[in-house]
């Protein structure tokens, strides 16, 4: 049985693994290699038509089991939840004692026929049962207790939310409502997807590791290529990747990918995350409203079928126009100041009195960013449009076309988060090219999150690219919303974790 030594054994595990021994010595392997299923819990429960014993082949994890004598009852769970099954030792035979030997969390195989119980509960009747997998470490099963008012108490044995993290594959199996929340991210990316391509748009797939990182305002993640000899570094964003298609002479492209930042975390922040990134020619920011608008109300109508939400207690509502606000205004409505006119000195203040941090960088865009942050950004609640942001803060941003200083782009907010990030696209490549050197006098200044000179995307705006409108949504932080998770580690299978 040395195969089988585990670290941290303790008695159950030891019982588990005698078990294991004393089935294979009974001839039973006790990690199979397939079991063909026809149903499902939900199937079974859905379809059921009384006196109609159906046949059924169904498979899953044991998650209760009631010993009677010759006869015993269990709960299995699959994917789609959980069903009762009835074994009965003059049906089964000798595998009734072999049953006898399996435990809360070992999977099987049943095949058998559907019938209802005296008390109502819709159940199998085992005619075969085959172990599928032994678990040797016991699964934290949470406890119901009932007290005489009839409130029911559930003491969970995995509630530690940092195990939970840690542990997703055991979270899955005792928290279904997790499970639920993945289920409901997949449909939201299909929803999306689906949407998109209805819209003419390409889907299209672009470097994970680039020579040169650029498209936002982030620390990257570096790696060396031992063959070249040259450094690579996880993209950071699709962007420029992206708008060389359309110079190429795509009209619409879209990515839904994995990007990476090296930066902090906290209940929004990944240093892996997932973005979706569509550029469309011919367009600009106001067509991308819109657009948003659309989707957005499609994937809500779609996955959940309802066009409101209840978050942190406030009614959340879809399916209508979204509020559009001024950048500039609202700071000058809560502080009395124009960000477009006020120096670095007069934004400190302004920080400082809002309460906002002032770091060690204090570029105008850095300061200005702040400051919305904590004046404006909070209230936010419905879903909105914050449109015309400094150029400060936008460097590949189209400037804006009747206002100076300011660039023609919008973040769509919702309950004060951050949901997505468009522009009408920069496409004149000298500017492009000058905004790219004050980013550069940015990082000398000190601001290592500035973006760098990307020589070959400028010699790309080189050959012409068309009006675009470009847009990048959080995927991550909008299943968040949607699925009122507080933590976006409630939305990531696998988060990144310190380590223990």
């Amino acid at each position: 049985m040395d195969q089988y030594i585990v670290e941290d054994t303790n008695s159950l595990i030891e019982r588990r693994i005698e078990e294991i021994q004393l089935l294979q010595e009974r001839g039973v392997n006790v990690f199979a290699y397939s079991f063909d299923t026809d149903s499902n819990a939900a199937k079974i429960k859905n379809e059921f038509v009384d006196e109609s014993l159906a046949e059924v082949s169904i498979a899953g994890r044991i998650m209760a089991i009631r010993r009677m004598g010759k006869a015993s009852f269990a709960s299995i769970q699959d994917q789609t939840g959980r069903i009762q099954i009835y074994i009965k030792k003059d049906d089964v035979g000798e595998v009734y004692e072999n049953f006898k030997l399996m435990d809360i969390g070992d999977i099987i195989g049943i095949r058998g026929y559907t019938f209802r119980t005296k008390t109502g509960e819709i159940s199998v009747h085992c005619r075969e049962l085959l172990l599928l997998a032994k678990a040797v470490r016991p699964i934290p099963i949470p406890k119901e207790v009932t007290d005489e008012q009839g409130n029911k108490t559930v003491f969970d044995q995995f509630a530690d939310k940092e195990l939970r993290y840690r542990q997703r594959y055991v979270d899955l199996i005792v928290n279904p409502e997790v499970r639920d929340v993945f289920v409901k991210r997949s449909k939201i990316i299909s929803a999306m997807r689906r949407f998109l391509d209805d819209s003419g748009l390409l889907e299209v797939e672009t470097p994970v590791l680039q020579p040169q990182y650029g498209g936002a305002s982030a620390r990257p993640f570096v790696t060396k290529h031992n063959a070249l000899g040259i450094p690579l570094y996880l993209r950071i964003a699709d962007e420029l990747y992206l708008k060389r298609l359309i110079v190429g002479g795509f009209e619409g492209v879209y990515e839904i990918s994995k990007d990476f930042r090296n930066e902090g975390m906290d209940k929004t922040h990944n240093p892996e995350f997932t973005m979706m990134e569509c550029y469309v020619a011919y367009k600009d920011y106001n067509w991308m409203m819109n657009f948003v608008e659309d989707m957005v109300n499609y994937i809500v109508a779609k996955v959940f079928e309802k066009t409101s939400f209840e978050v942190d207690g406030v009614t959340i509502s879809f399916g209508g126009k979204w509020n559009r606000v001024s950048m500039v205004e609202e700071i000058r409505k809560k502080t009395g100041l124009d960000i477009l006119t006020a120096n670095a000195d007069e934004l400190t203040e302004a920080v400082k009195t809002h309460g906002g941090e002032v770091g060690n960088v204090r570029t105008r865009g850095k300061l200005i960013d702040e400051l919305f942050s904590v004046t404006v950004q909070p209230e936010l609640i419905q879903p909105s449009f914050v449109i015309d942001y400094p150029v400060e803060i936008s460097p590949l941003a189209k400037k804006h076309r009747d206002i100076p200083g300011l660039v023609e782009r919008f973040e769509g907010y919702i309950c004060g988060r951050e949901i997505c990030n468009a522009f009408s696209e920069l496409n004149d490549p000298f500017d492009q090219h000058e905004r790219f050197k004050q980013q550069l006098a940015d990082r000398d200044s000190g601001d290592d999150e500035a973006q760098v000179l990307d020589e070959d995307f400028i010699n790309a705006l080189q050959y012409g690219m068309p009006p675009t409108a470009g847009l990048g949504i959080g995927i991550d932080r909008l299943v968040m919303l949607l699925t009122n998770q507080p933590s976006i580690r409630d939305v990531i299978l696998f988060p990144t974790m310190k380590p223990v």
